[in-house]
């Protein structure tokens, strides 16, 4: 995109030129290429670089910044650039962007290019002295997430650019653009369960050693806990069975061992490795192992000024005064509330990672707007 066109393209264009760049995770390359070109004419000094080995990486980072006086307040706009495989059946082409009637479809209109169009777009209504902007945008936030928001973490900090604060333009619409704005989000943990035992023939039990019976229990005793009832800005916390595996292909076999899965998304009552502890001890008690993982801790940006500026931003454009939630998964929020306080506002969420994603035209102007407000008030602050 030309220096011209970047400095004039609509946001419905920016986001064209986005989606037409397949960028299944973990993306690399054109699509960084094509942001690239959007912010360099705008003043963006542009640092990429490759962080991972497989079989989570390699993945491709961006940190982009324009500096604005010395002392002044830093503000930062954080996304990701890669999608979820688009499937079959579309109407169109997922990564040949299409105008049809007033929306825009395509892989990443609105997970999360759209967005990222938006910020591009609401940059150009900022003077260079109202404040340091930056752009934290990765590659692989749809993936693992190892090697993506948490290595340009780093990186902003060997650089020493930390902001004052963050916006992720993750879809957190719900049925208007600007009813739902994330002020944090449950933490996620996810636990391998095994059950050993020893094979033998069903009509010789005392043989062998049945470990189903085991993980049974376990389940029934994990899938009865109740971890909490929830605050005042968080539901409940939760804990699935996700998964359950013997692999027994005969009937007159006693199997070796069972596998099952739980995933529990948790709120700041709690801890990853709190939870990870006490299922891990209740497994043990019935003969199991537990191997957990840590996804992402909660976290909560308590209301306040920084609820505030996005609130009256949106306010300001749609005459919508915005839910404050923390409902719904994880996000890339997670890793960068470490850095400083962090929100989430978005997009219209009913089409992403669905066939035919699409975005409605009108929305993406009115977000540009909308972050326009928020990061020229940040600034301000």
């Amino acid at each position: 995109m030309s220096e011209i066109a970047s400095r004039t393209a609509s946001v419905a264009e920016l986001a064209e030129a986005l989606i037409a760049c397949p960028s299944v995770t973990p993306a690399q390359g054109l699509v960084f290429d094509c942001l690239e070109s959007q912010l360099q004419p705008l003043g963006f000094a542009v640092h990429r670089f490759v962080a991972g080995e497989p079989p989570d990486g390699p993945v491709e980072n961006l940190f982009a910044i324009r500096k604005g006086p010395e002392g002044c307040r830093h503000f930062a706009f954080a996304g990701h650039l890669d999608v979820v495989p688009p499937g079959d059946g579309w109407t169109s082409a997922p990564f040949a962007p299409e105008r049809r009637g007033d929306l825009l479809y395509g892989r990443g209109a609105v997970d999360m290019k759209g967005s990222i169009a938006a910020m591009v777009a609401a940059v150009r209504d900022i003077p260079e002295h109202a404040g340091t902007i930056s752009f934290v945008v990765t590659g692989d936030e749809e993936g693992p997430a190892r090697h993506g928001t948490i290595a340009l973490i780093e990186h902003m900090r060997e650089v020493g650019e930390i902001p004052d604060l963050c916006l992720v333009g993750e879809p957190t619409s719900i049925d208007r653009l600007g009813d739902t704005v994330k002020i944090g989000r449950r933490g996620s943990v996810n636990i391998w369960l095994e059950s050993q035992g020893t094979q033998g023939h069903v009509a010789y039990p005392h043989l062998a050693d049945n470990p189903i019976p085991r993980l049974v229990a376990l389940l029934a005793e994990l899938d009865a806990l109740k971890l909490d009832e929830g605050t005042e800005w968080f539901q409940a916390s939760n804990l699935e069975i996700t998964d359950l595996e013997v692999g027994n292909p005969a009937h007159n076999v006693i199997p070796a061992g069972a596998k099952a899965r739980i995933s529990i998304r948790f709120n700041d009552q709690h801890t990853g490795a709190s939870l990870a502890a006490r299922v891990t001890e209740i497994a043990e008690r019935h003969g199991c192992l537990a191997s957990p993982i840590i996804s992402g801790e909660s976290f909560l940006t308590q209301p306040g000024p920084f609820s505030d500026i996005v609130s009256r931003a949106i306010e300001a454009e749609t005459s919508i005064t915005p839910d404050l939630s923390t409902g719904g998964g994880t996000s890339d929020a997670r890793f960068l509330k470490d850095l400083s306080p962090v929100i989430e506002f978005g997009l219209c969420n009913a089409t992403m990672h669905k066939r035919d994603e699409a975005v409605a035209l009108a929305d993406l102007e009115i977000l540009a707007r909308i972050y326009a407000r928020i990061a020229g008030d940040a600034l301000r602050a």
